[in-house]
């Protein structure tokens, strides 16, 4: 994935998808000290701002690293990240990426995390030379699971002790979704 040096802007309806800076850290820490919004996210809710500091510095990193990228989104009438998505352990040799995205407890059940997501599937299928996008979530999360199968994902398999997160080995289901598949259900 061939990666842009400056950082895309995307918008949606109600949405706007834009860099995470060192100004946002009340804000990533004020939805990554909950508890229930880390329960998947493979780290320990965070007890400082440093931690949200530290957090948008790997976000910096994989972008410089072209290894991915993660928006901050925020509502368009509002300038407050409340929550993030984007790529990570992207592989350009293989055309492939990850999918992650967390959303405050707060905008849960709106459809926001969703339209964010599709959001950016579409600028990797279609911006960049991405062939295949997959998630990785823990089989208790049921809500994500139902939120990438709606965006034409196929469930592909369990990884079973994939990741070693949080004092415990977790399974994970693998997720993926083809560029061609994408175009078949976008259409």
């Amino acid at each position: 994935m061939v990666l842009v040096r400056e950082y895309p802007v995307l918008e949606t309806e109600r949405l706007i998808l834009r860099e995470i800076t060192e100004n946002d850290a009340n804000s990533i820490f004020e939805y990554l000290s909950d508890p229930e919004v880390m329960k998947y996210y493979g780290l320990q809710p965070f007890e400082a701002v440093k931690d949200a500091l530290d957090e948008i510095s790997w976000y910096q990193s994989i972008f410089n690293e072209q290894t991915g990228i993660r928006w901050g989104i925020t509502l368009k009438h509002e300038d407050k990240v409340i929550g993030s998505c984007g790529f990570l352990n992207t592989v350009s040799n293989h055309y492939r990426t990850d999918i992650g995205f967390e959303l405050s407890k707060e905008y849960w059940g709106q459809g926001i995390a969703s339209e964010a997501m599709n959001e950016i599937i579409q600028y990797a299928f279609e911006q960049t030379d991405i062939q295949r996008i997959q998630a990785l979530i823990e089989p208790p999360n049921i809500a994500s699971q139902k939120m990438v199968e709606r965006a034409g994902f196929l469930r592909e398999g369990l990884l079973r002790k994939y990741e070693y997160t949080c004092g415990k080995f977790d399974d994970l289901y693998m997720y993926g979704l083809l560029k061609e598949d994408y175009g078949k259900f976008h259409r």
